[in-house]
């Protein structure tokens, strides 16, 4: 079982997802959907808690791996004494039912391979009742039904289901493992072959619509693919992570649950998708955020379900040791019950965006938007949560307040520049009143930068968002002194921390790695200041962590190497589109957003 969270690559079918990991283990799989608990749960475990390996028999002399080009499809190279044999895996794309299919390939001299499936559901706590068919096996526990197919031979050891077989160069094993509902008939016969060829085709002609021509075009197809992978296409929603309780300290208790849809991601996802080309994703997600939101404006969440879902309860699971010691394993995100003023502005700054691409309004996105701008008059002046989701008490974060400010603003342009309806005159005077306290409370002239919160001297590097948000220009002296105090307090070898953790502001035991959002949000700033030569270079550092098939975590430590957070996290690969897109611009050009 892999060590470290960078040793996994991604399969997926926008239902569900499975994580791989280097020594040809599935660890992780979901079905059918990202947040189901029809789930292996050895990621976060040990392997008698859900895993299925497949690879050679003896420890390999060399691994390597790859996705196929512009596609999920990932080959694991496996070279032996004896010869060399991959393992071709992906999810089947457009299937009735989730699968996932296992092709193992000779490719030189001949190769003993094995098989360990261990199978459980229900978070590694249910053994299912397991029965042998002609082809494999059906084990059910619950709702929920899987079934393996493959020609090869089977044995049934110690709650275990083995194989042992010797693959030779030019022959090839199909494994395929489908989900089905427990209660209506066995699923069809899945072919391996069949799903390998259809999947690969589905995933190129996805990924050759990208219309990034920029220099990072292999990094910014790679995002991209990744963030579609994390949608949800039933519904149009897009999930942080697919996976719970990763680490963001090593053996430490900041383990959350990030299987869900965060109001926050919205600008950065429909941004990233529109320099992709993707209007149709970001429409969906659009439309998925104008479904979650309604209602009434003091009830919106800063998170939801896959399909809008609001109650999110947060329970540990005991029984799990967690990745690496790290406990507690978390299912649901407390979070969700939070206020947190700056989604306000994030949700109006998604819409505002895609007003600028071009995707066409409709009367009813803009009565939420009106709703919630009337409520950020109300209510701008409360303490919050804040965009870290502190478990601390509520404070008057900067951060929170500009992006209030945001809110305001993205809703006189609509009036001013696309003929919406509103008062934006009663709007400008609430927007210049925030700034004006922002100014005056959030900035703090000993240190010459805006701080955390209201009457802190902390830093927090959320406020690099002041000029990517249009709150201030990038060359405001404000802005300058700023960034430079981040880059000397809260940068370590380049990377940037959140901020520095403190159990008073945050209510859990201190120490996280740097976060990698934040870093590429530094790497804008050093642009928009035209220090265009330190932006690449930072930029290029980030890129250099990225693991071997592309993916990055929710945060990193510089000092080890090591990938930390839940994986791979969106919100990353969404900051890499859009800082790939600064750096590929003019000058004029390099701003995140669309703030005019």
């Amino acid at each position: 079982m892999p060590e470290t969270i960078e040793d996994y690559a991604l399969i997926g079918d926008c239902r569900s997802a499975a994580l791989v990991g280097r020594d040809g283990s599935v660890d992780w799989l979901c079905l059918p959907r990202f947040d189901s608990p029809a789930c292996f749960a050895a990621l976060l475990g040990t392997p008698e808690h859900g895993r299925w390996r497949l690879g050679p028999a003896a420890q390999p002399r060399a691994v390597r791996r790859r996705y196929r080009d512009g596609t999920l499809v990932l080959e694991t190279e496996f070279e032996t004494t004896g010869g060399v044999a991959a393992v071709v895996d992906g999810m089947a794309m457009g299937a009735p039912d989730p699968y996932l299919f296992r092709i193992v390939e000779g490719r030189r001299g001949e190769v003993p391979m094995e098989m360990d499936f261990v199978i459980r559901f229900a978070y590694g706590s249910l053994v299912p009742w397991v029965r042998r068919t002609d082809d494999g096996l059906v084990a059910v526990g619950g709702p929920d039904l899987i079934r393996l197919q493959t020609p090869a031979a089977l044995e049934n050891r110690d709650f275990h289901t083995k194989a042992a077989f010797t693959v030779r160069a030019g022959e090839r094993v199909p494994f395929t493992l489908v989900w089905h509902p427990s209660h209506l008939p066995y699923p069809d016969i899945a072919d391996a072959e069949r799903g390998l060829a259809e999947t690969e085709a589905w995933w190129r002609k996805w990924s050759d619509r990208c219309q990034y021509e920029g220099e990072y075009a292999d990094a910014v197809t790679r995002s991209l693919v990744t963030l579609k992978a994390l949608t949800y296409q039933p519904t149009g929603g897009l999930v942080a992570a697919p996976t719970t309780s990763l680490p963001e300290q090593p053996g430490g208790v900041r383990n959350w649950d990030y299987r869900y849809c965060w109001l926050r991601d919205a600008t950065f996802a429909l941004y990233a998708l529109m320099i992709g080309g993707y209007s149709e994703e970001a429409g969906a997600w659009r439309e998925w955020l104008v479904r979650a939101v309604a209602g009434r404006p003091s009830q919106a969440q800063i998170v939801y379900g896959v399909s809008g879902e609001r109650l999110l309860p947060e329970w540990e699971l005991p029984w799990l040791p967690g990745f690496g010691g790290a406990a507690p394993v978390r299912v649901g995100n407390a979070a969700s019950r939070q206020f947190q003023l700056d989604v306000y502005g994030e949700v109006l700054d998604a819409l505002h965006c895609a007003r600028r691409v071009g995707l066409p309004d409709d009367e009813n996105a803009w009565r939420v938007q009106r709703a919630l701008v009337e409520y950020v008059e109300s209510a701008w002046r409360e303490p919050d949560e804040g965009i870290w989701e502190v478990r601390g008490e509520r404070r008057h974060f900067t951060h929170s307040k500009v992006m209030a400010w945001v809110a305001l603003d993205r809703a006189i342009k609509a009036v001013e520049k696309s003929g919406l309806p509103g008062d934006a005159g009663r709007w400008r005077g609430v927007r210049d009143a925030i700034h004006d306290d922002v100014c005056r409370r959030g900035f703090d002239a000993g240190l010459n930068a805006f701080v955390q919160c209201y009457g802190s001297r902390e830093l927090d590097a959320s406020l690099l968002m002041v000029p990517l948000v249009g709150f201030l220009p990038a060359t405001d002296v404000r802005v300058r002194g700023t960034v430079a105090a981040i880059q000397a307090r809260l940068v370590t070898d380049g990377f940037v921390a959140r901020y520095r953790t403190d159990p008073a502001i945050d209510g859990l035991p201190p120490g996280e790695g740097a976060f990698l959002a934040c870093t590429f949000w530094l790497a804008d700033n050093l642009a928009l200041q035209g220090r265009r030569s330190e932006a690449r270079e930072l930029f290029e550092r980030l890129l250099a962590v990225r693991n071997d098939v592309g993916l990055l975590s929710e945060e990193y430590d510089p000092r080890t190497g090591r990938h930390l957070g839940n994986f791979p996290q969106a919100l990353s690969h969404m900051a890499l589109v859009n800082t790939a897109h600064n750096l590929s611009e003019p000058r004029d050009r390099e701003r995140r957003r669309e703030t005019s």
